[in-house]
């Protein structure tokens, strides 16, 4: 981990109105991830958790309030709209220019895992460098599926997989065109023990293995304190998550 930040949110606020009226889902949220950072971030059901992944990664936008990707040097390539050479203003971006930024600066992991039902697990996760153009798709997430214990199953679609293989291959998908941050939404929720805890193992290997930020939802507390830091959100409201007893 470096004190260099990699992602921040300004005053980031979400509402929703309906006939009962103004619904809050985020209130103000301020929130600077550093380089190498692993953040777990809890908070009880509804509290607005995944909600904020989402406007983190540009897929919900916020009602008030921005969020800023800090690229490293070798990501300067991203769309600017405006903002100095090494910032993007993610909430800024057009939804064709955000799915571009995603594909190279963020890996999400979700709980559903998300697979493609009809393509292989190396179909999987070779499908953002395809999308992406880059050399070797297949033969680079061949070798990636290896480092997850996955390298007999490349050819297994996901109805063939159990849950713990499932995961490790959206995980794999997420990771595969090395991402700066990576955002995990209950990644563990849907496996048993030992499965998440392999998991667990193998997300928190990538802020050391390449320098990825990782911010990790979570109920569990034991899993949060592996983080170098640990957050809640209350009532859409972000705040220091106390230690666990």
């Amino acid at each position: 981990m470096t004190d260099q930040p990699i992602l921040s949110a300004h005053n980031v606020s979400l509402h929703f109105t309906n006939a009962a009226g103004r619904l809050p889902i985020l209130q103000n949220v301020s929130l600077t991830v550093k380089r190498g950072e692993t953040i777990g971030l809890l908070g009880p059901s509804g509290s607005g958790k995944s909600t904020l992944l989402m406007v983190l990664a540009g897929i919900e936008m916020p009602s008030e309030g921005e969020v800023v990707f800090h690229a490293p040097p070798a990501a300067q390539d991203a769309p600017t709209n405006g903002a100095s050479s090494d910032e993007v203003t993610i909430t800024a971006l057009s939804e064709s220019a955000l799915a571009r930024f995603r594909r190279h600066h963020i890996g999400i992991v979700f709980q559903s895992f998300h697979l493609i039902p009809t393509m292989t697990a190396l179909e999987n996760v070779a499908l953002p460098l395809n999308f992406a153009g880059a050399p070797q798709a297949e033969k680079r997430a061949a070798a990636l599926l290896g480092e997850v214990g996955l390298g007999a199953r490349t050819g297994h679609y996901p109805s063939q997989l159990s849950g713990g293989e499932q995961q490790r291959v959206a995980l794999a998908r997420a990771v595969i065109a090395r991402p700066p941050v990576i955002l995990a939404d209950e990644p563990t929720g849907n496996l048993d023990q030992r499965t998440g805890a392999e998991i667990m193992e193998l997300l928190l290997s990538f802020p050391q293995a390449y320098g990825a930020a990782v911010i990790l939802v979570t109920h569990d507390r034991k899993l949060a304190a592996r983080c170098h830091r640990q957050l809640a959100l209350s009532d859409g409201r972000l705040q220091t998550a106390a230690a666990p007893s």
